[in-house]
């Protein structure tokens, strides 16, 4: 079985690259984030040709997340019970899944701005509330994961140059706390192999030639619980996917499990 989680940056914007990847990689379910579509305007004529269902949490603005799936597509949750919403909104972050033998949630988690923001309090919120939501889960047998862009880089290494965000979001103390708080819920991260280079980054800017430069973060993960951990075979950051005219900032992350 193969799951794959991927930022599309406007599923408008790249539904053919998303179609054609479809249909190249064999993926059985794929995690999507930052679809900015409504949900009555998803594509899901164009899915439905290539075998595919779709479940759906979007508004049309700057979010809006889904599972896709030709494994079947049943107990579908929509958001996080406990969301804290921003300036008195509940965005759509978040949509949960059962696909075939596996359960997952996919994820766009706040982007947090700058650390004196009030978005970077949210984010740290929504992390509570993410973490509340998937401990049942993330402790049961079923295979399950969280995956989605997570706007954190775990680690040093999971930058190219930590001294490049000093100051910034995505690497500071409280932001990793709150991935280590939901790792404590029962989940491992999945940590992908590079197709290039020596690190697996996920997300490279547009700006100032980023991704021929290599200046990638990894905060697009796969967080399984053991029974998800202990089925997956192999897992990759699909970079190739990152290259070309009207491509993503973010790559798919791939993982492909014995279950």
């Amino acid at each position: 079985m193969r799951i794959a989680t991927w930022n599309v940056n406007s599923i408008t914007a790249r539904l053919p690259r998303l179609l054609a990847w479809l249909e190249s990689s064999g993926t059985d379910v794929l995690c999507l984030q930052e679809a900015k579509v409504a949900e009555d305007q998803f594509p899901r004529d164009q899915l439905r040709e290539l075998g595919y269902e779709a479940a759906v949490n979007a508004t049309g603005r700057w979010n809006g997340v889904a599972v896709l799936s030709r494994v079947g597509l049943a107990e579908v949750v929509k958001g996080l019970p406990g969301d804290p919403g921003y300036e008195g909104a509940v965005e759509p972050r978040a949509i949960s899944a059962t696909c075939g033998p596996v359960r997952v949630c996919s994820v766009y988690v706040p982007n947090g701005r700058e650390v004196d923001h009030p978005h970077y309090a949210y984010k740290l919120l929504w992390f509570e509330a993410l973490r509340a939501a998937v401990a049942g889960d993330a402790s049961g047998g079923r295979p399950f994961a969280v995956l989605g862009d997570y706007n954190v880089a775990p680690a040093d290494e999971d930058v190219y140059d930590v001294a490049a965000f000093e100051g910034l979001t995505h690497v500071t103390p409280a932001e990793r706390a709150a991935l280590a708080a939901l790792r404590e819920t029962g989940l491992s991260d999945v940590v992908p192999r590079p197709l290039k280079y020596d690190r697996p980054y996920t997300y490279w800017d547009y700006r100032q030639l980023a991704f021929p430069k290599n200046r990638g973060m990894r905060i697009d993960l796969v967080y399984g619980n053991g029974p998800f951990t202990e089925a997956v075979k192999d897992a990759y950051v699909d970079r190739e996917e990152r290259k070309g005219k009207g491509a993503s900032d973010h790559a798919p992350v791939v993982a492909d499990l014995d279950v």
